[in-house]
């Protein structure tokens, strides 16, 4: 069996970043131990990942990319969307002017990581979130 890569990355209720990468040879018993240590640290959230949609941080806490991930969380669970859509619901929720180029570029960032699926030509993306099952899915091929 060639040797495989695995990383994890889980968010806990205070903002903290958690990476847990493993490489070698991945056997049941060793990935059920890793989901284990996962669930010690803070456990899978809910939905989507990173932040939580309940509680929203002072405009301060948080970084622009990730109120871009709350607006898609809220907004857009389930449905497709454009740079335009979270350009416009991002400026009435934080009552903060964000350039277009910086959404899209935000949008392609989270599409490259496996987070959104993307489609449409270049004029025309349109961007959906991935469900947690098809993010690992998609990751495990890419790796």
């Amino acid at each position: 069996m060639p040797a495989r890569k695995i990383r994890v990355e889980l968010f806990d209720s205070d903002g903290n970043r958690y990476t847990i990468a493993f490489e070698g040879q991945v056997t049941r018993d060793k990935a059920l131990r890793l989901l284990d240590l996962v669930e010690l640290l803070g456990g899978v959230p809910d939905e989507g990942s990173g932040i939580s949609t309940n509680t929203i941080a002072p405009k301060q806490a948080i970084s622009r990319f990730e109120k871009v991930q709350l607006v898609i969380q809220k907004n857009f669970p389930l449905i497709w969307f454009s740079s335009k859509d979270i350009q416009k619901v991002y400026e009435q929720e934080f009552k903060e002017p964000v350039n277009l180029s910086t959404i899209s570029t935000y949008l392609s960032r989270m599409a490259t990581k496996g987070l959104l699926m993307r489609t449409g030509g270049a004029n025309n993306l349109k961007y959906k979130t991935i469900s947690n099952i098809s993010q690992a899915t998609i990751k495990q091929r890419i790796k």
